[in-house]
């Protein structure tokens, strides 16, 4: 794992949506377009402040049957949690099929969670007690909302899991809000917000000029090739 932000470039980022830390992404060509965020099932479930950002936890849980085998110790991983820097995302993998049986979130779950150094969780499972969740600032992105805990246990943890199509593995920088989840790239990490500042100025030069008075199709056509050059412009290598 790479060097973690600072607590200052962490901020920096929960500055700007995912959609724009998106486009930044795609300026380094480090990825393909249609990798590293969540599919849409993966849903915002609680009214944010702000954008979600921290490192990724990873565990395996399932609910549908009692436990049974060798399975770890909620202590063991309360632990290892400690062993990712701050602030921590849980990103849980229900491998129940088809998954959202029982939920892992609740009350008390998120005031531990919260207690442990976590802002969140990102889960192709369920969550509950909406309200009282809420109420603690912590973030749910969830497939579902569900009643019960049904057979709640822990499977494995601290490897890779699959959740929402994209593969995350620990200490992964995730970035969340109404739109979706995103997995930043640790390589572009430090110069994403100054890339993100950059492309939102071509952006809003090119919308302005769209807006102004006189609208012609003339200029948008101009308009749209200045937009594609600056666009390009900040491009760089991968």
């Amino acid at each position: 794992m790479t060097a973690p932000l600072t607590p200052a470039q962490l901020e920096e980022l929960a500055q700007f949506s995912t959609p724009t830390l998106s486009n930044a992404i795609e300026m380094f060509n480090v990825r393909p377009r249609n990798q590293g965020f969540m599919r849409p099932e993966i849903r915002c479930i609680l009214p944010l402040k702000k954008p979600m950002v921290g490192y990724a936890c990873t565990a395996c849980m399932r609910a549908f049957a009692p436990p049974s085998g060798n399975l770890p110790s909620r202590e063991a991983y309360w632990e290892w949690t400690q062993t990712i820097p701050g602030p921590r995302v849980a990103v849980l993998q229900d491998l129940d099929d088809p998954p959202c049986v029982g939920s892992f979130w609740g009350e008390v779950n998120a005031t531990v969670h919260k207690a442990l150094g976590f802002v969140g969780t990102v889960t192709n499972g369920g969550v509950r007690d909406l309200d009282e969740v809420a109420a603690m600032g912590f973030a749910y992105f969830a497939r579902d909302v569900l009643v019960s805990h049904a057979y709640i246990h822990l499977v494995d943890f601290g490897k890779p899991v699959q959740v929402g199509g994209v593969v995350v593995r620990p200490g992964d920088l995730i970035h969340a809000d109404q739109h979706g989840v995103l997995v930043i790239p640790a390589e572009v990490a430090p110069d994403l917000a100054e890339m993100a500042r950059e492309f939102e100025k071509v952006e809003q030069e090119f919308i302005r000029s769209v807006r102004e008075p006189g609208f012609t199709l003339e200029r948008l056509k101009a308009g749209w090739r200045t937009f594609d050059q600056k666009r390009s412009a900040l491009q760089r290598k991968g």
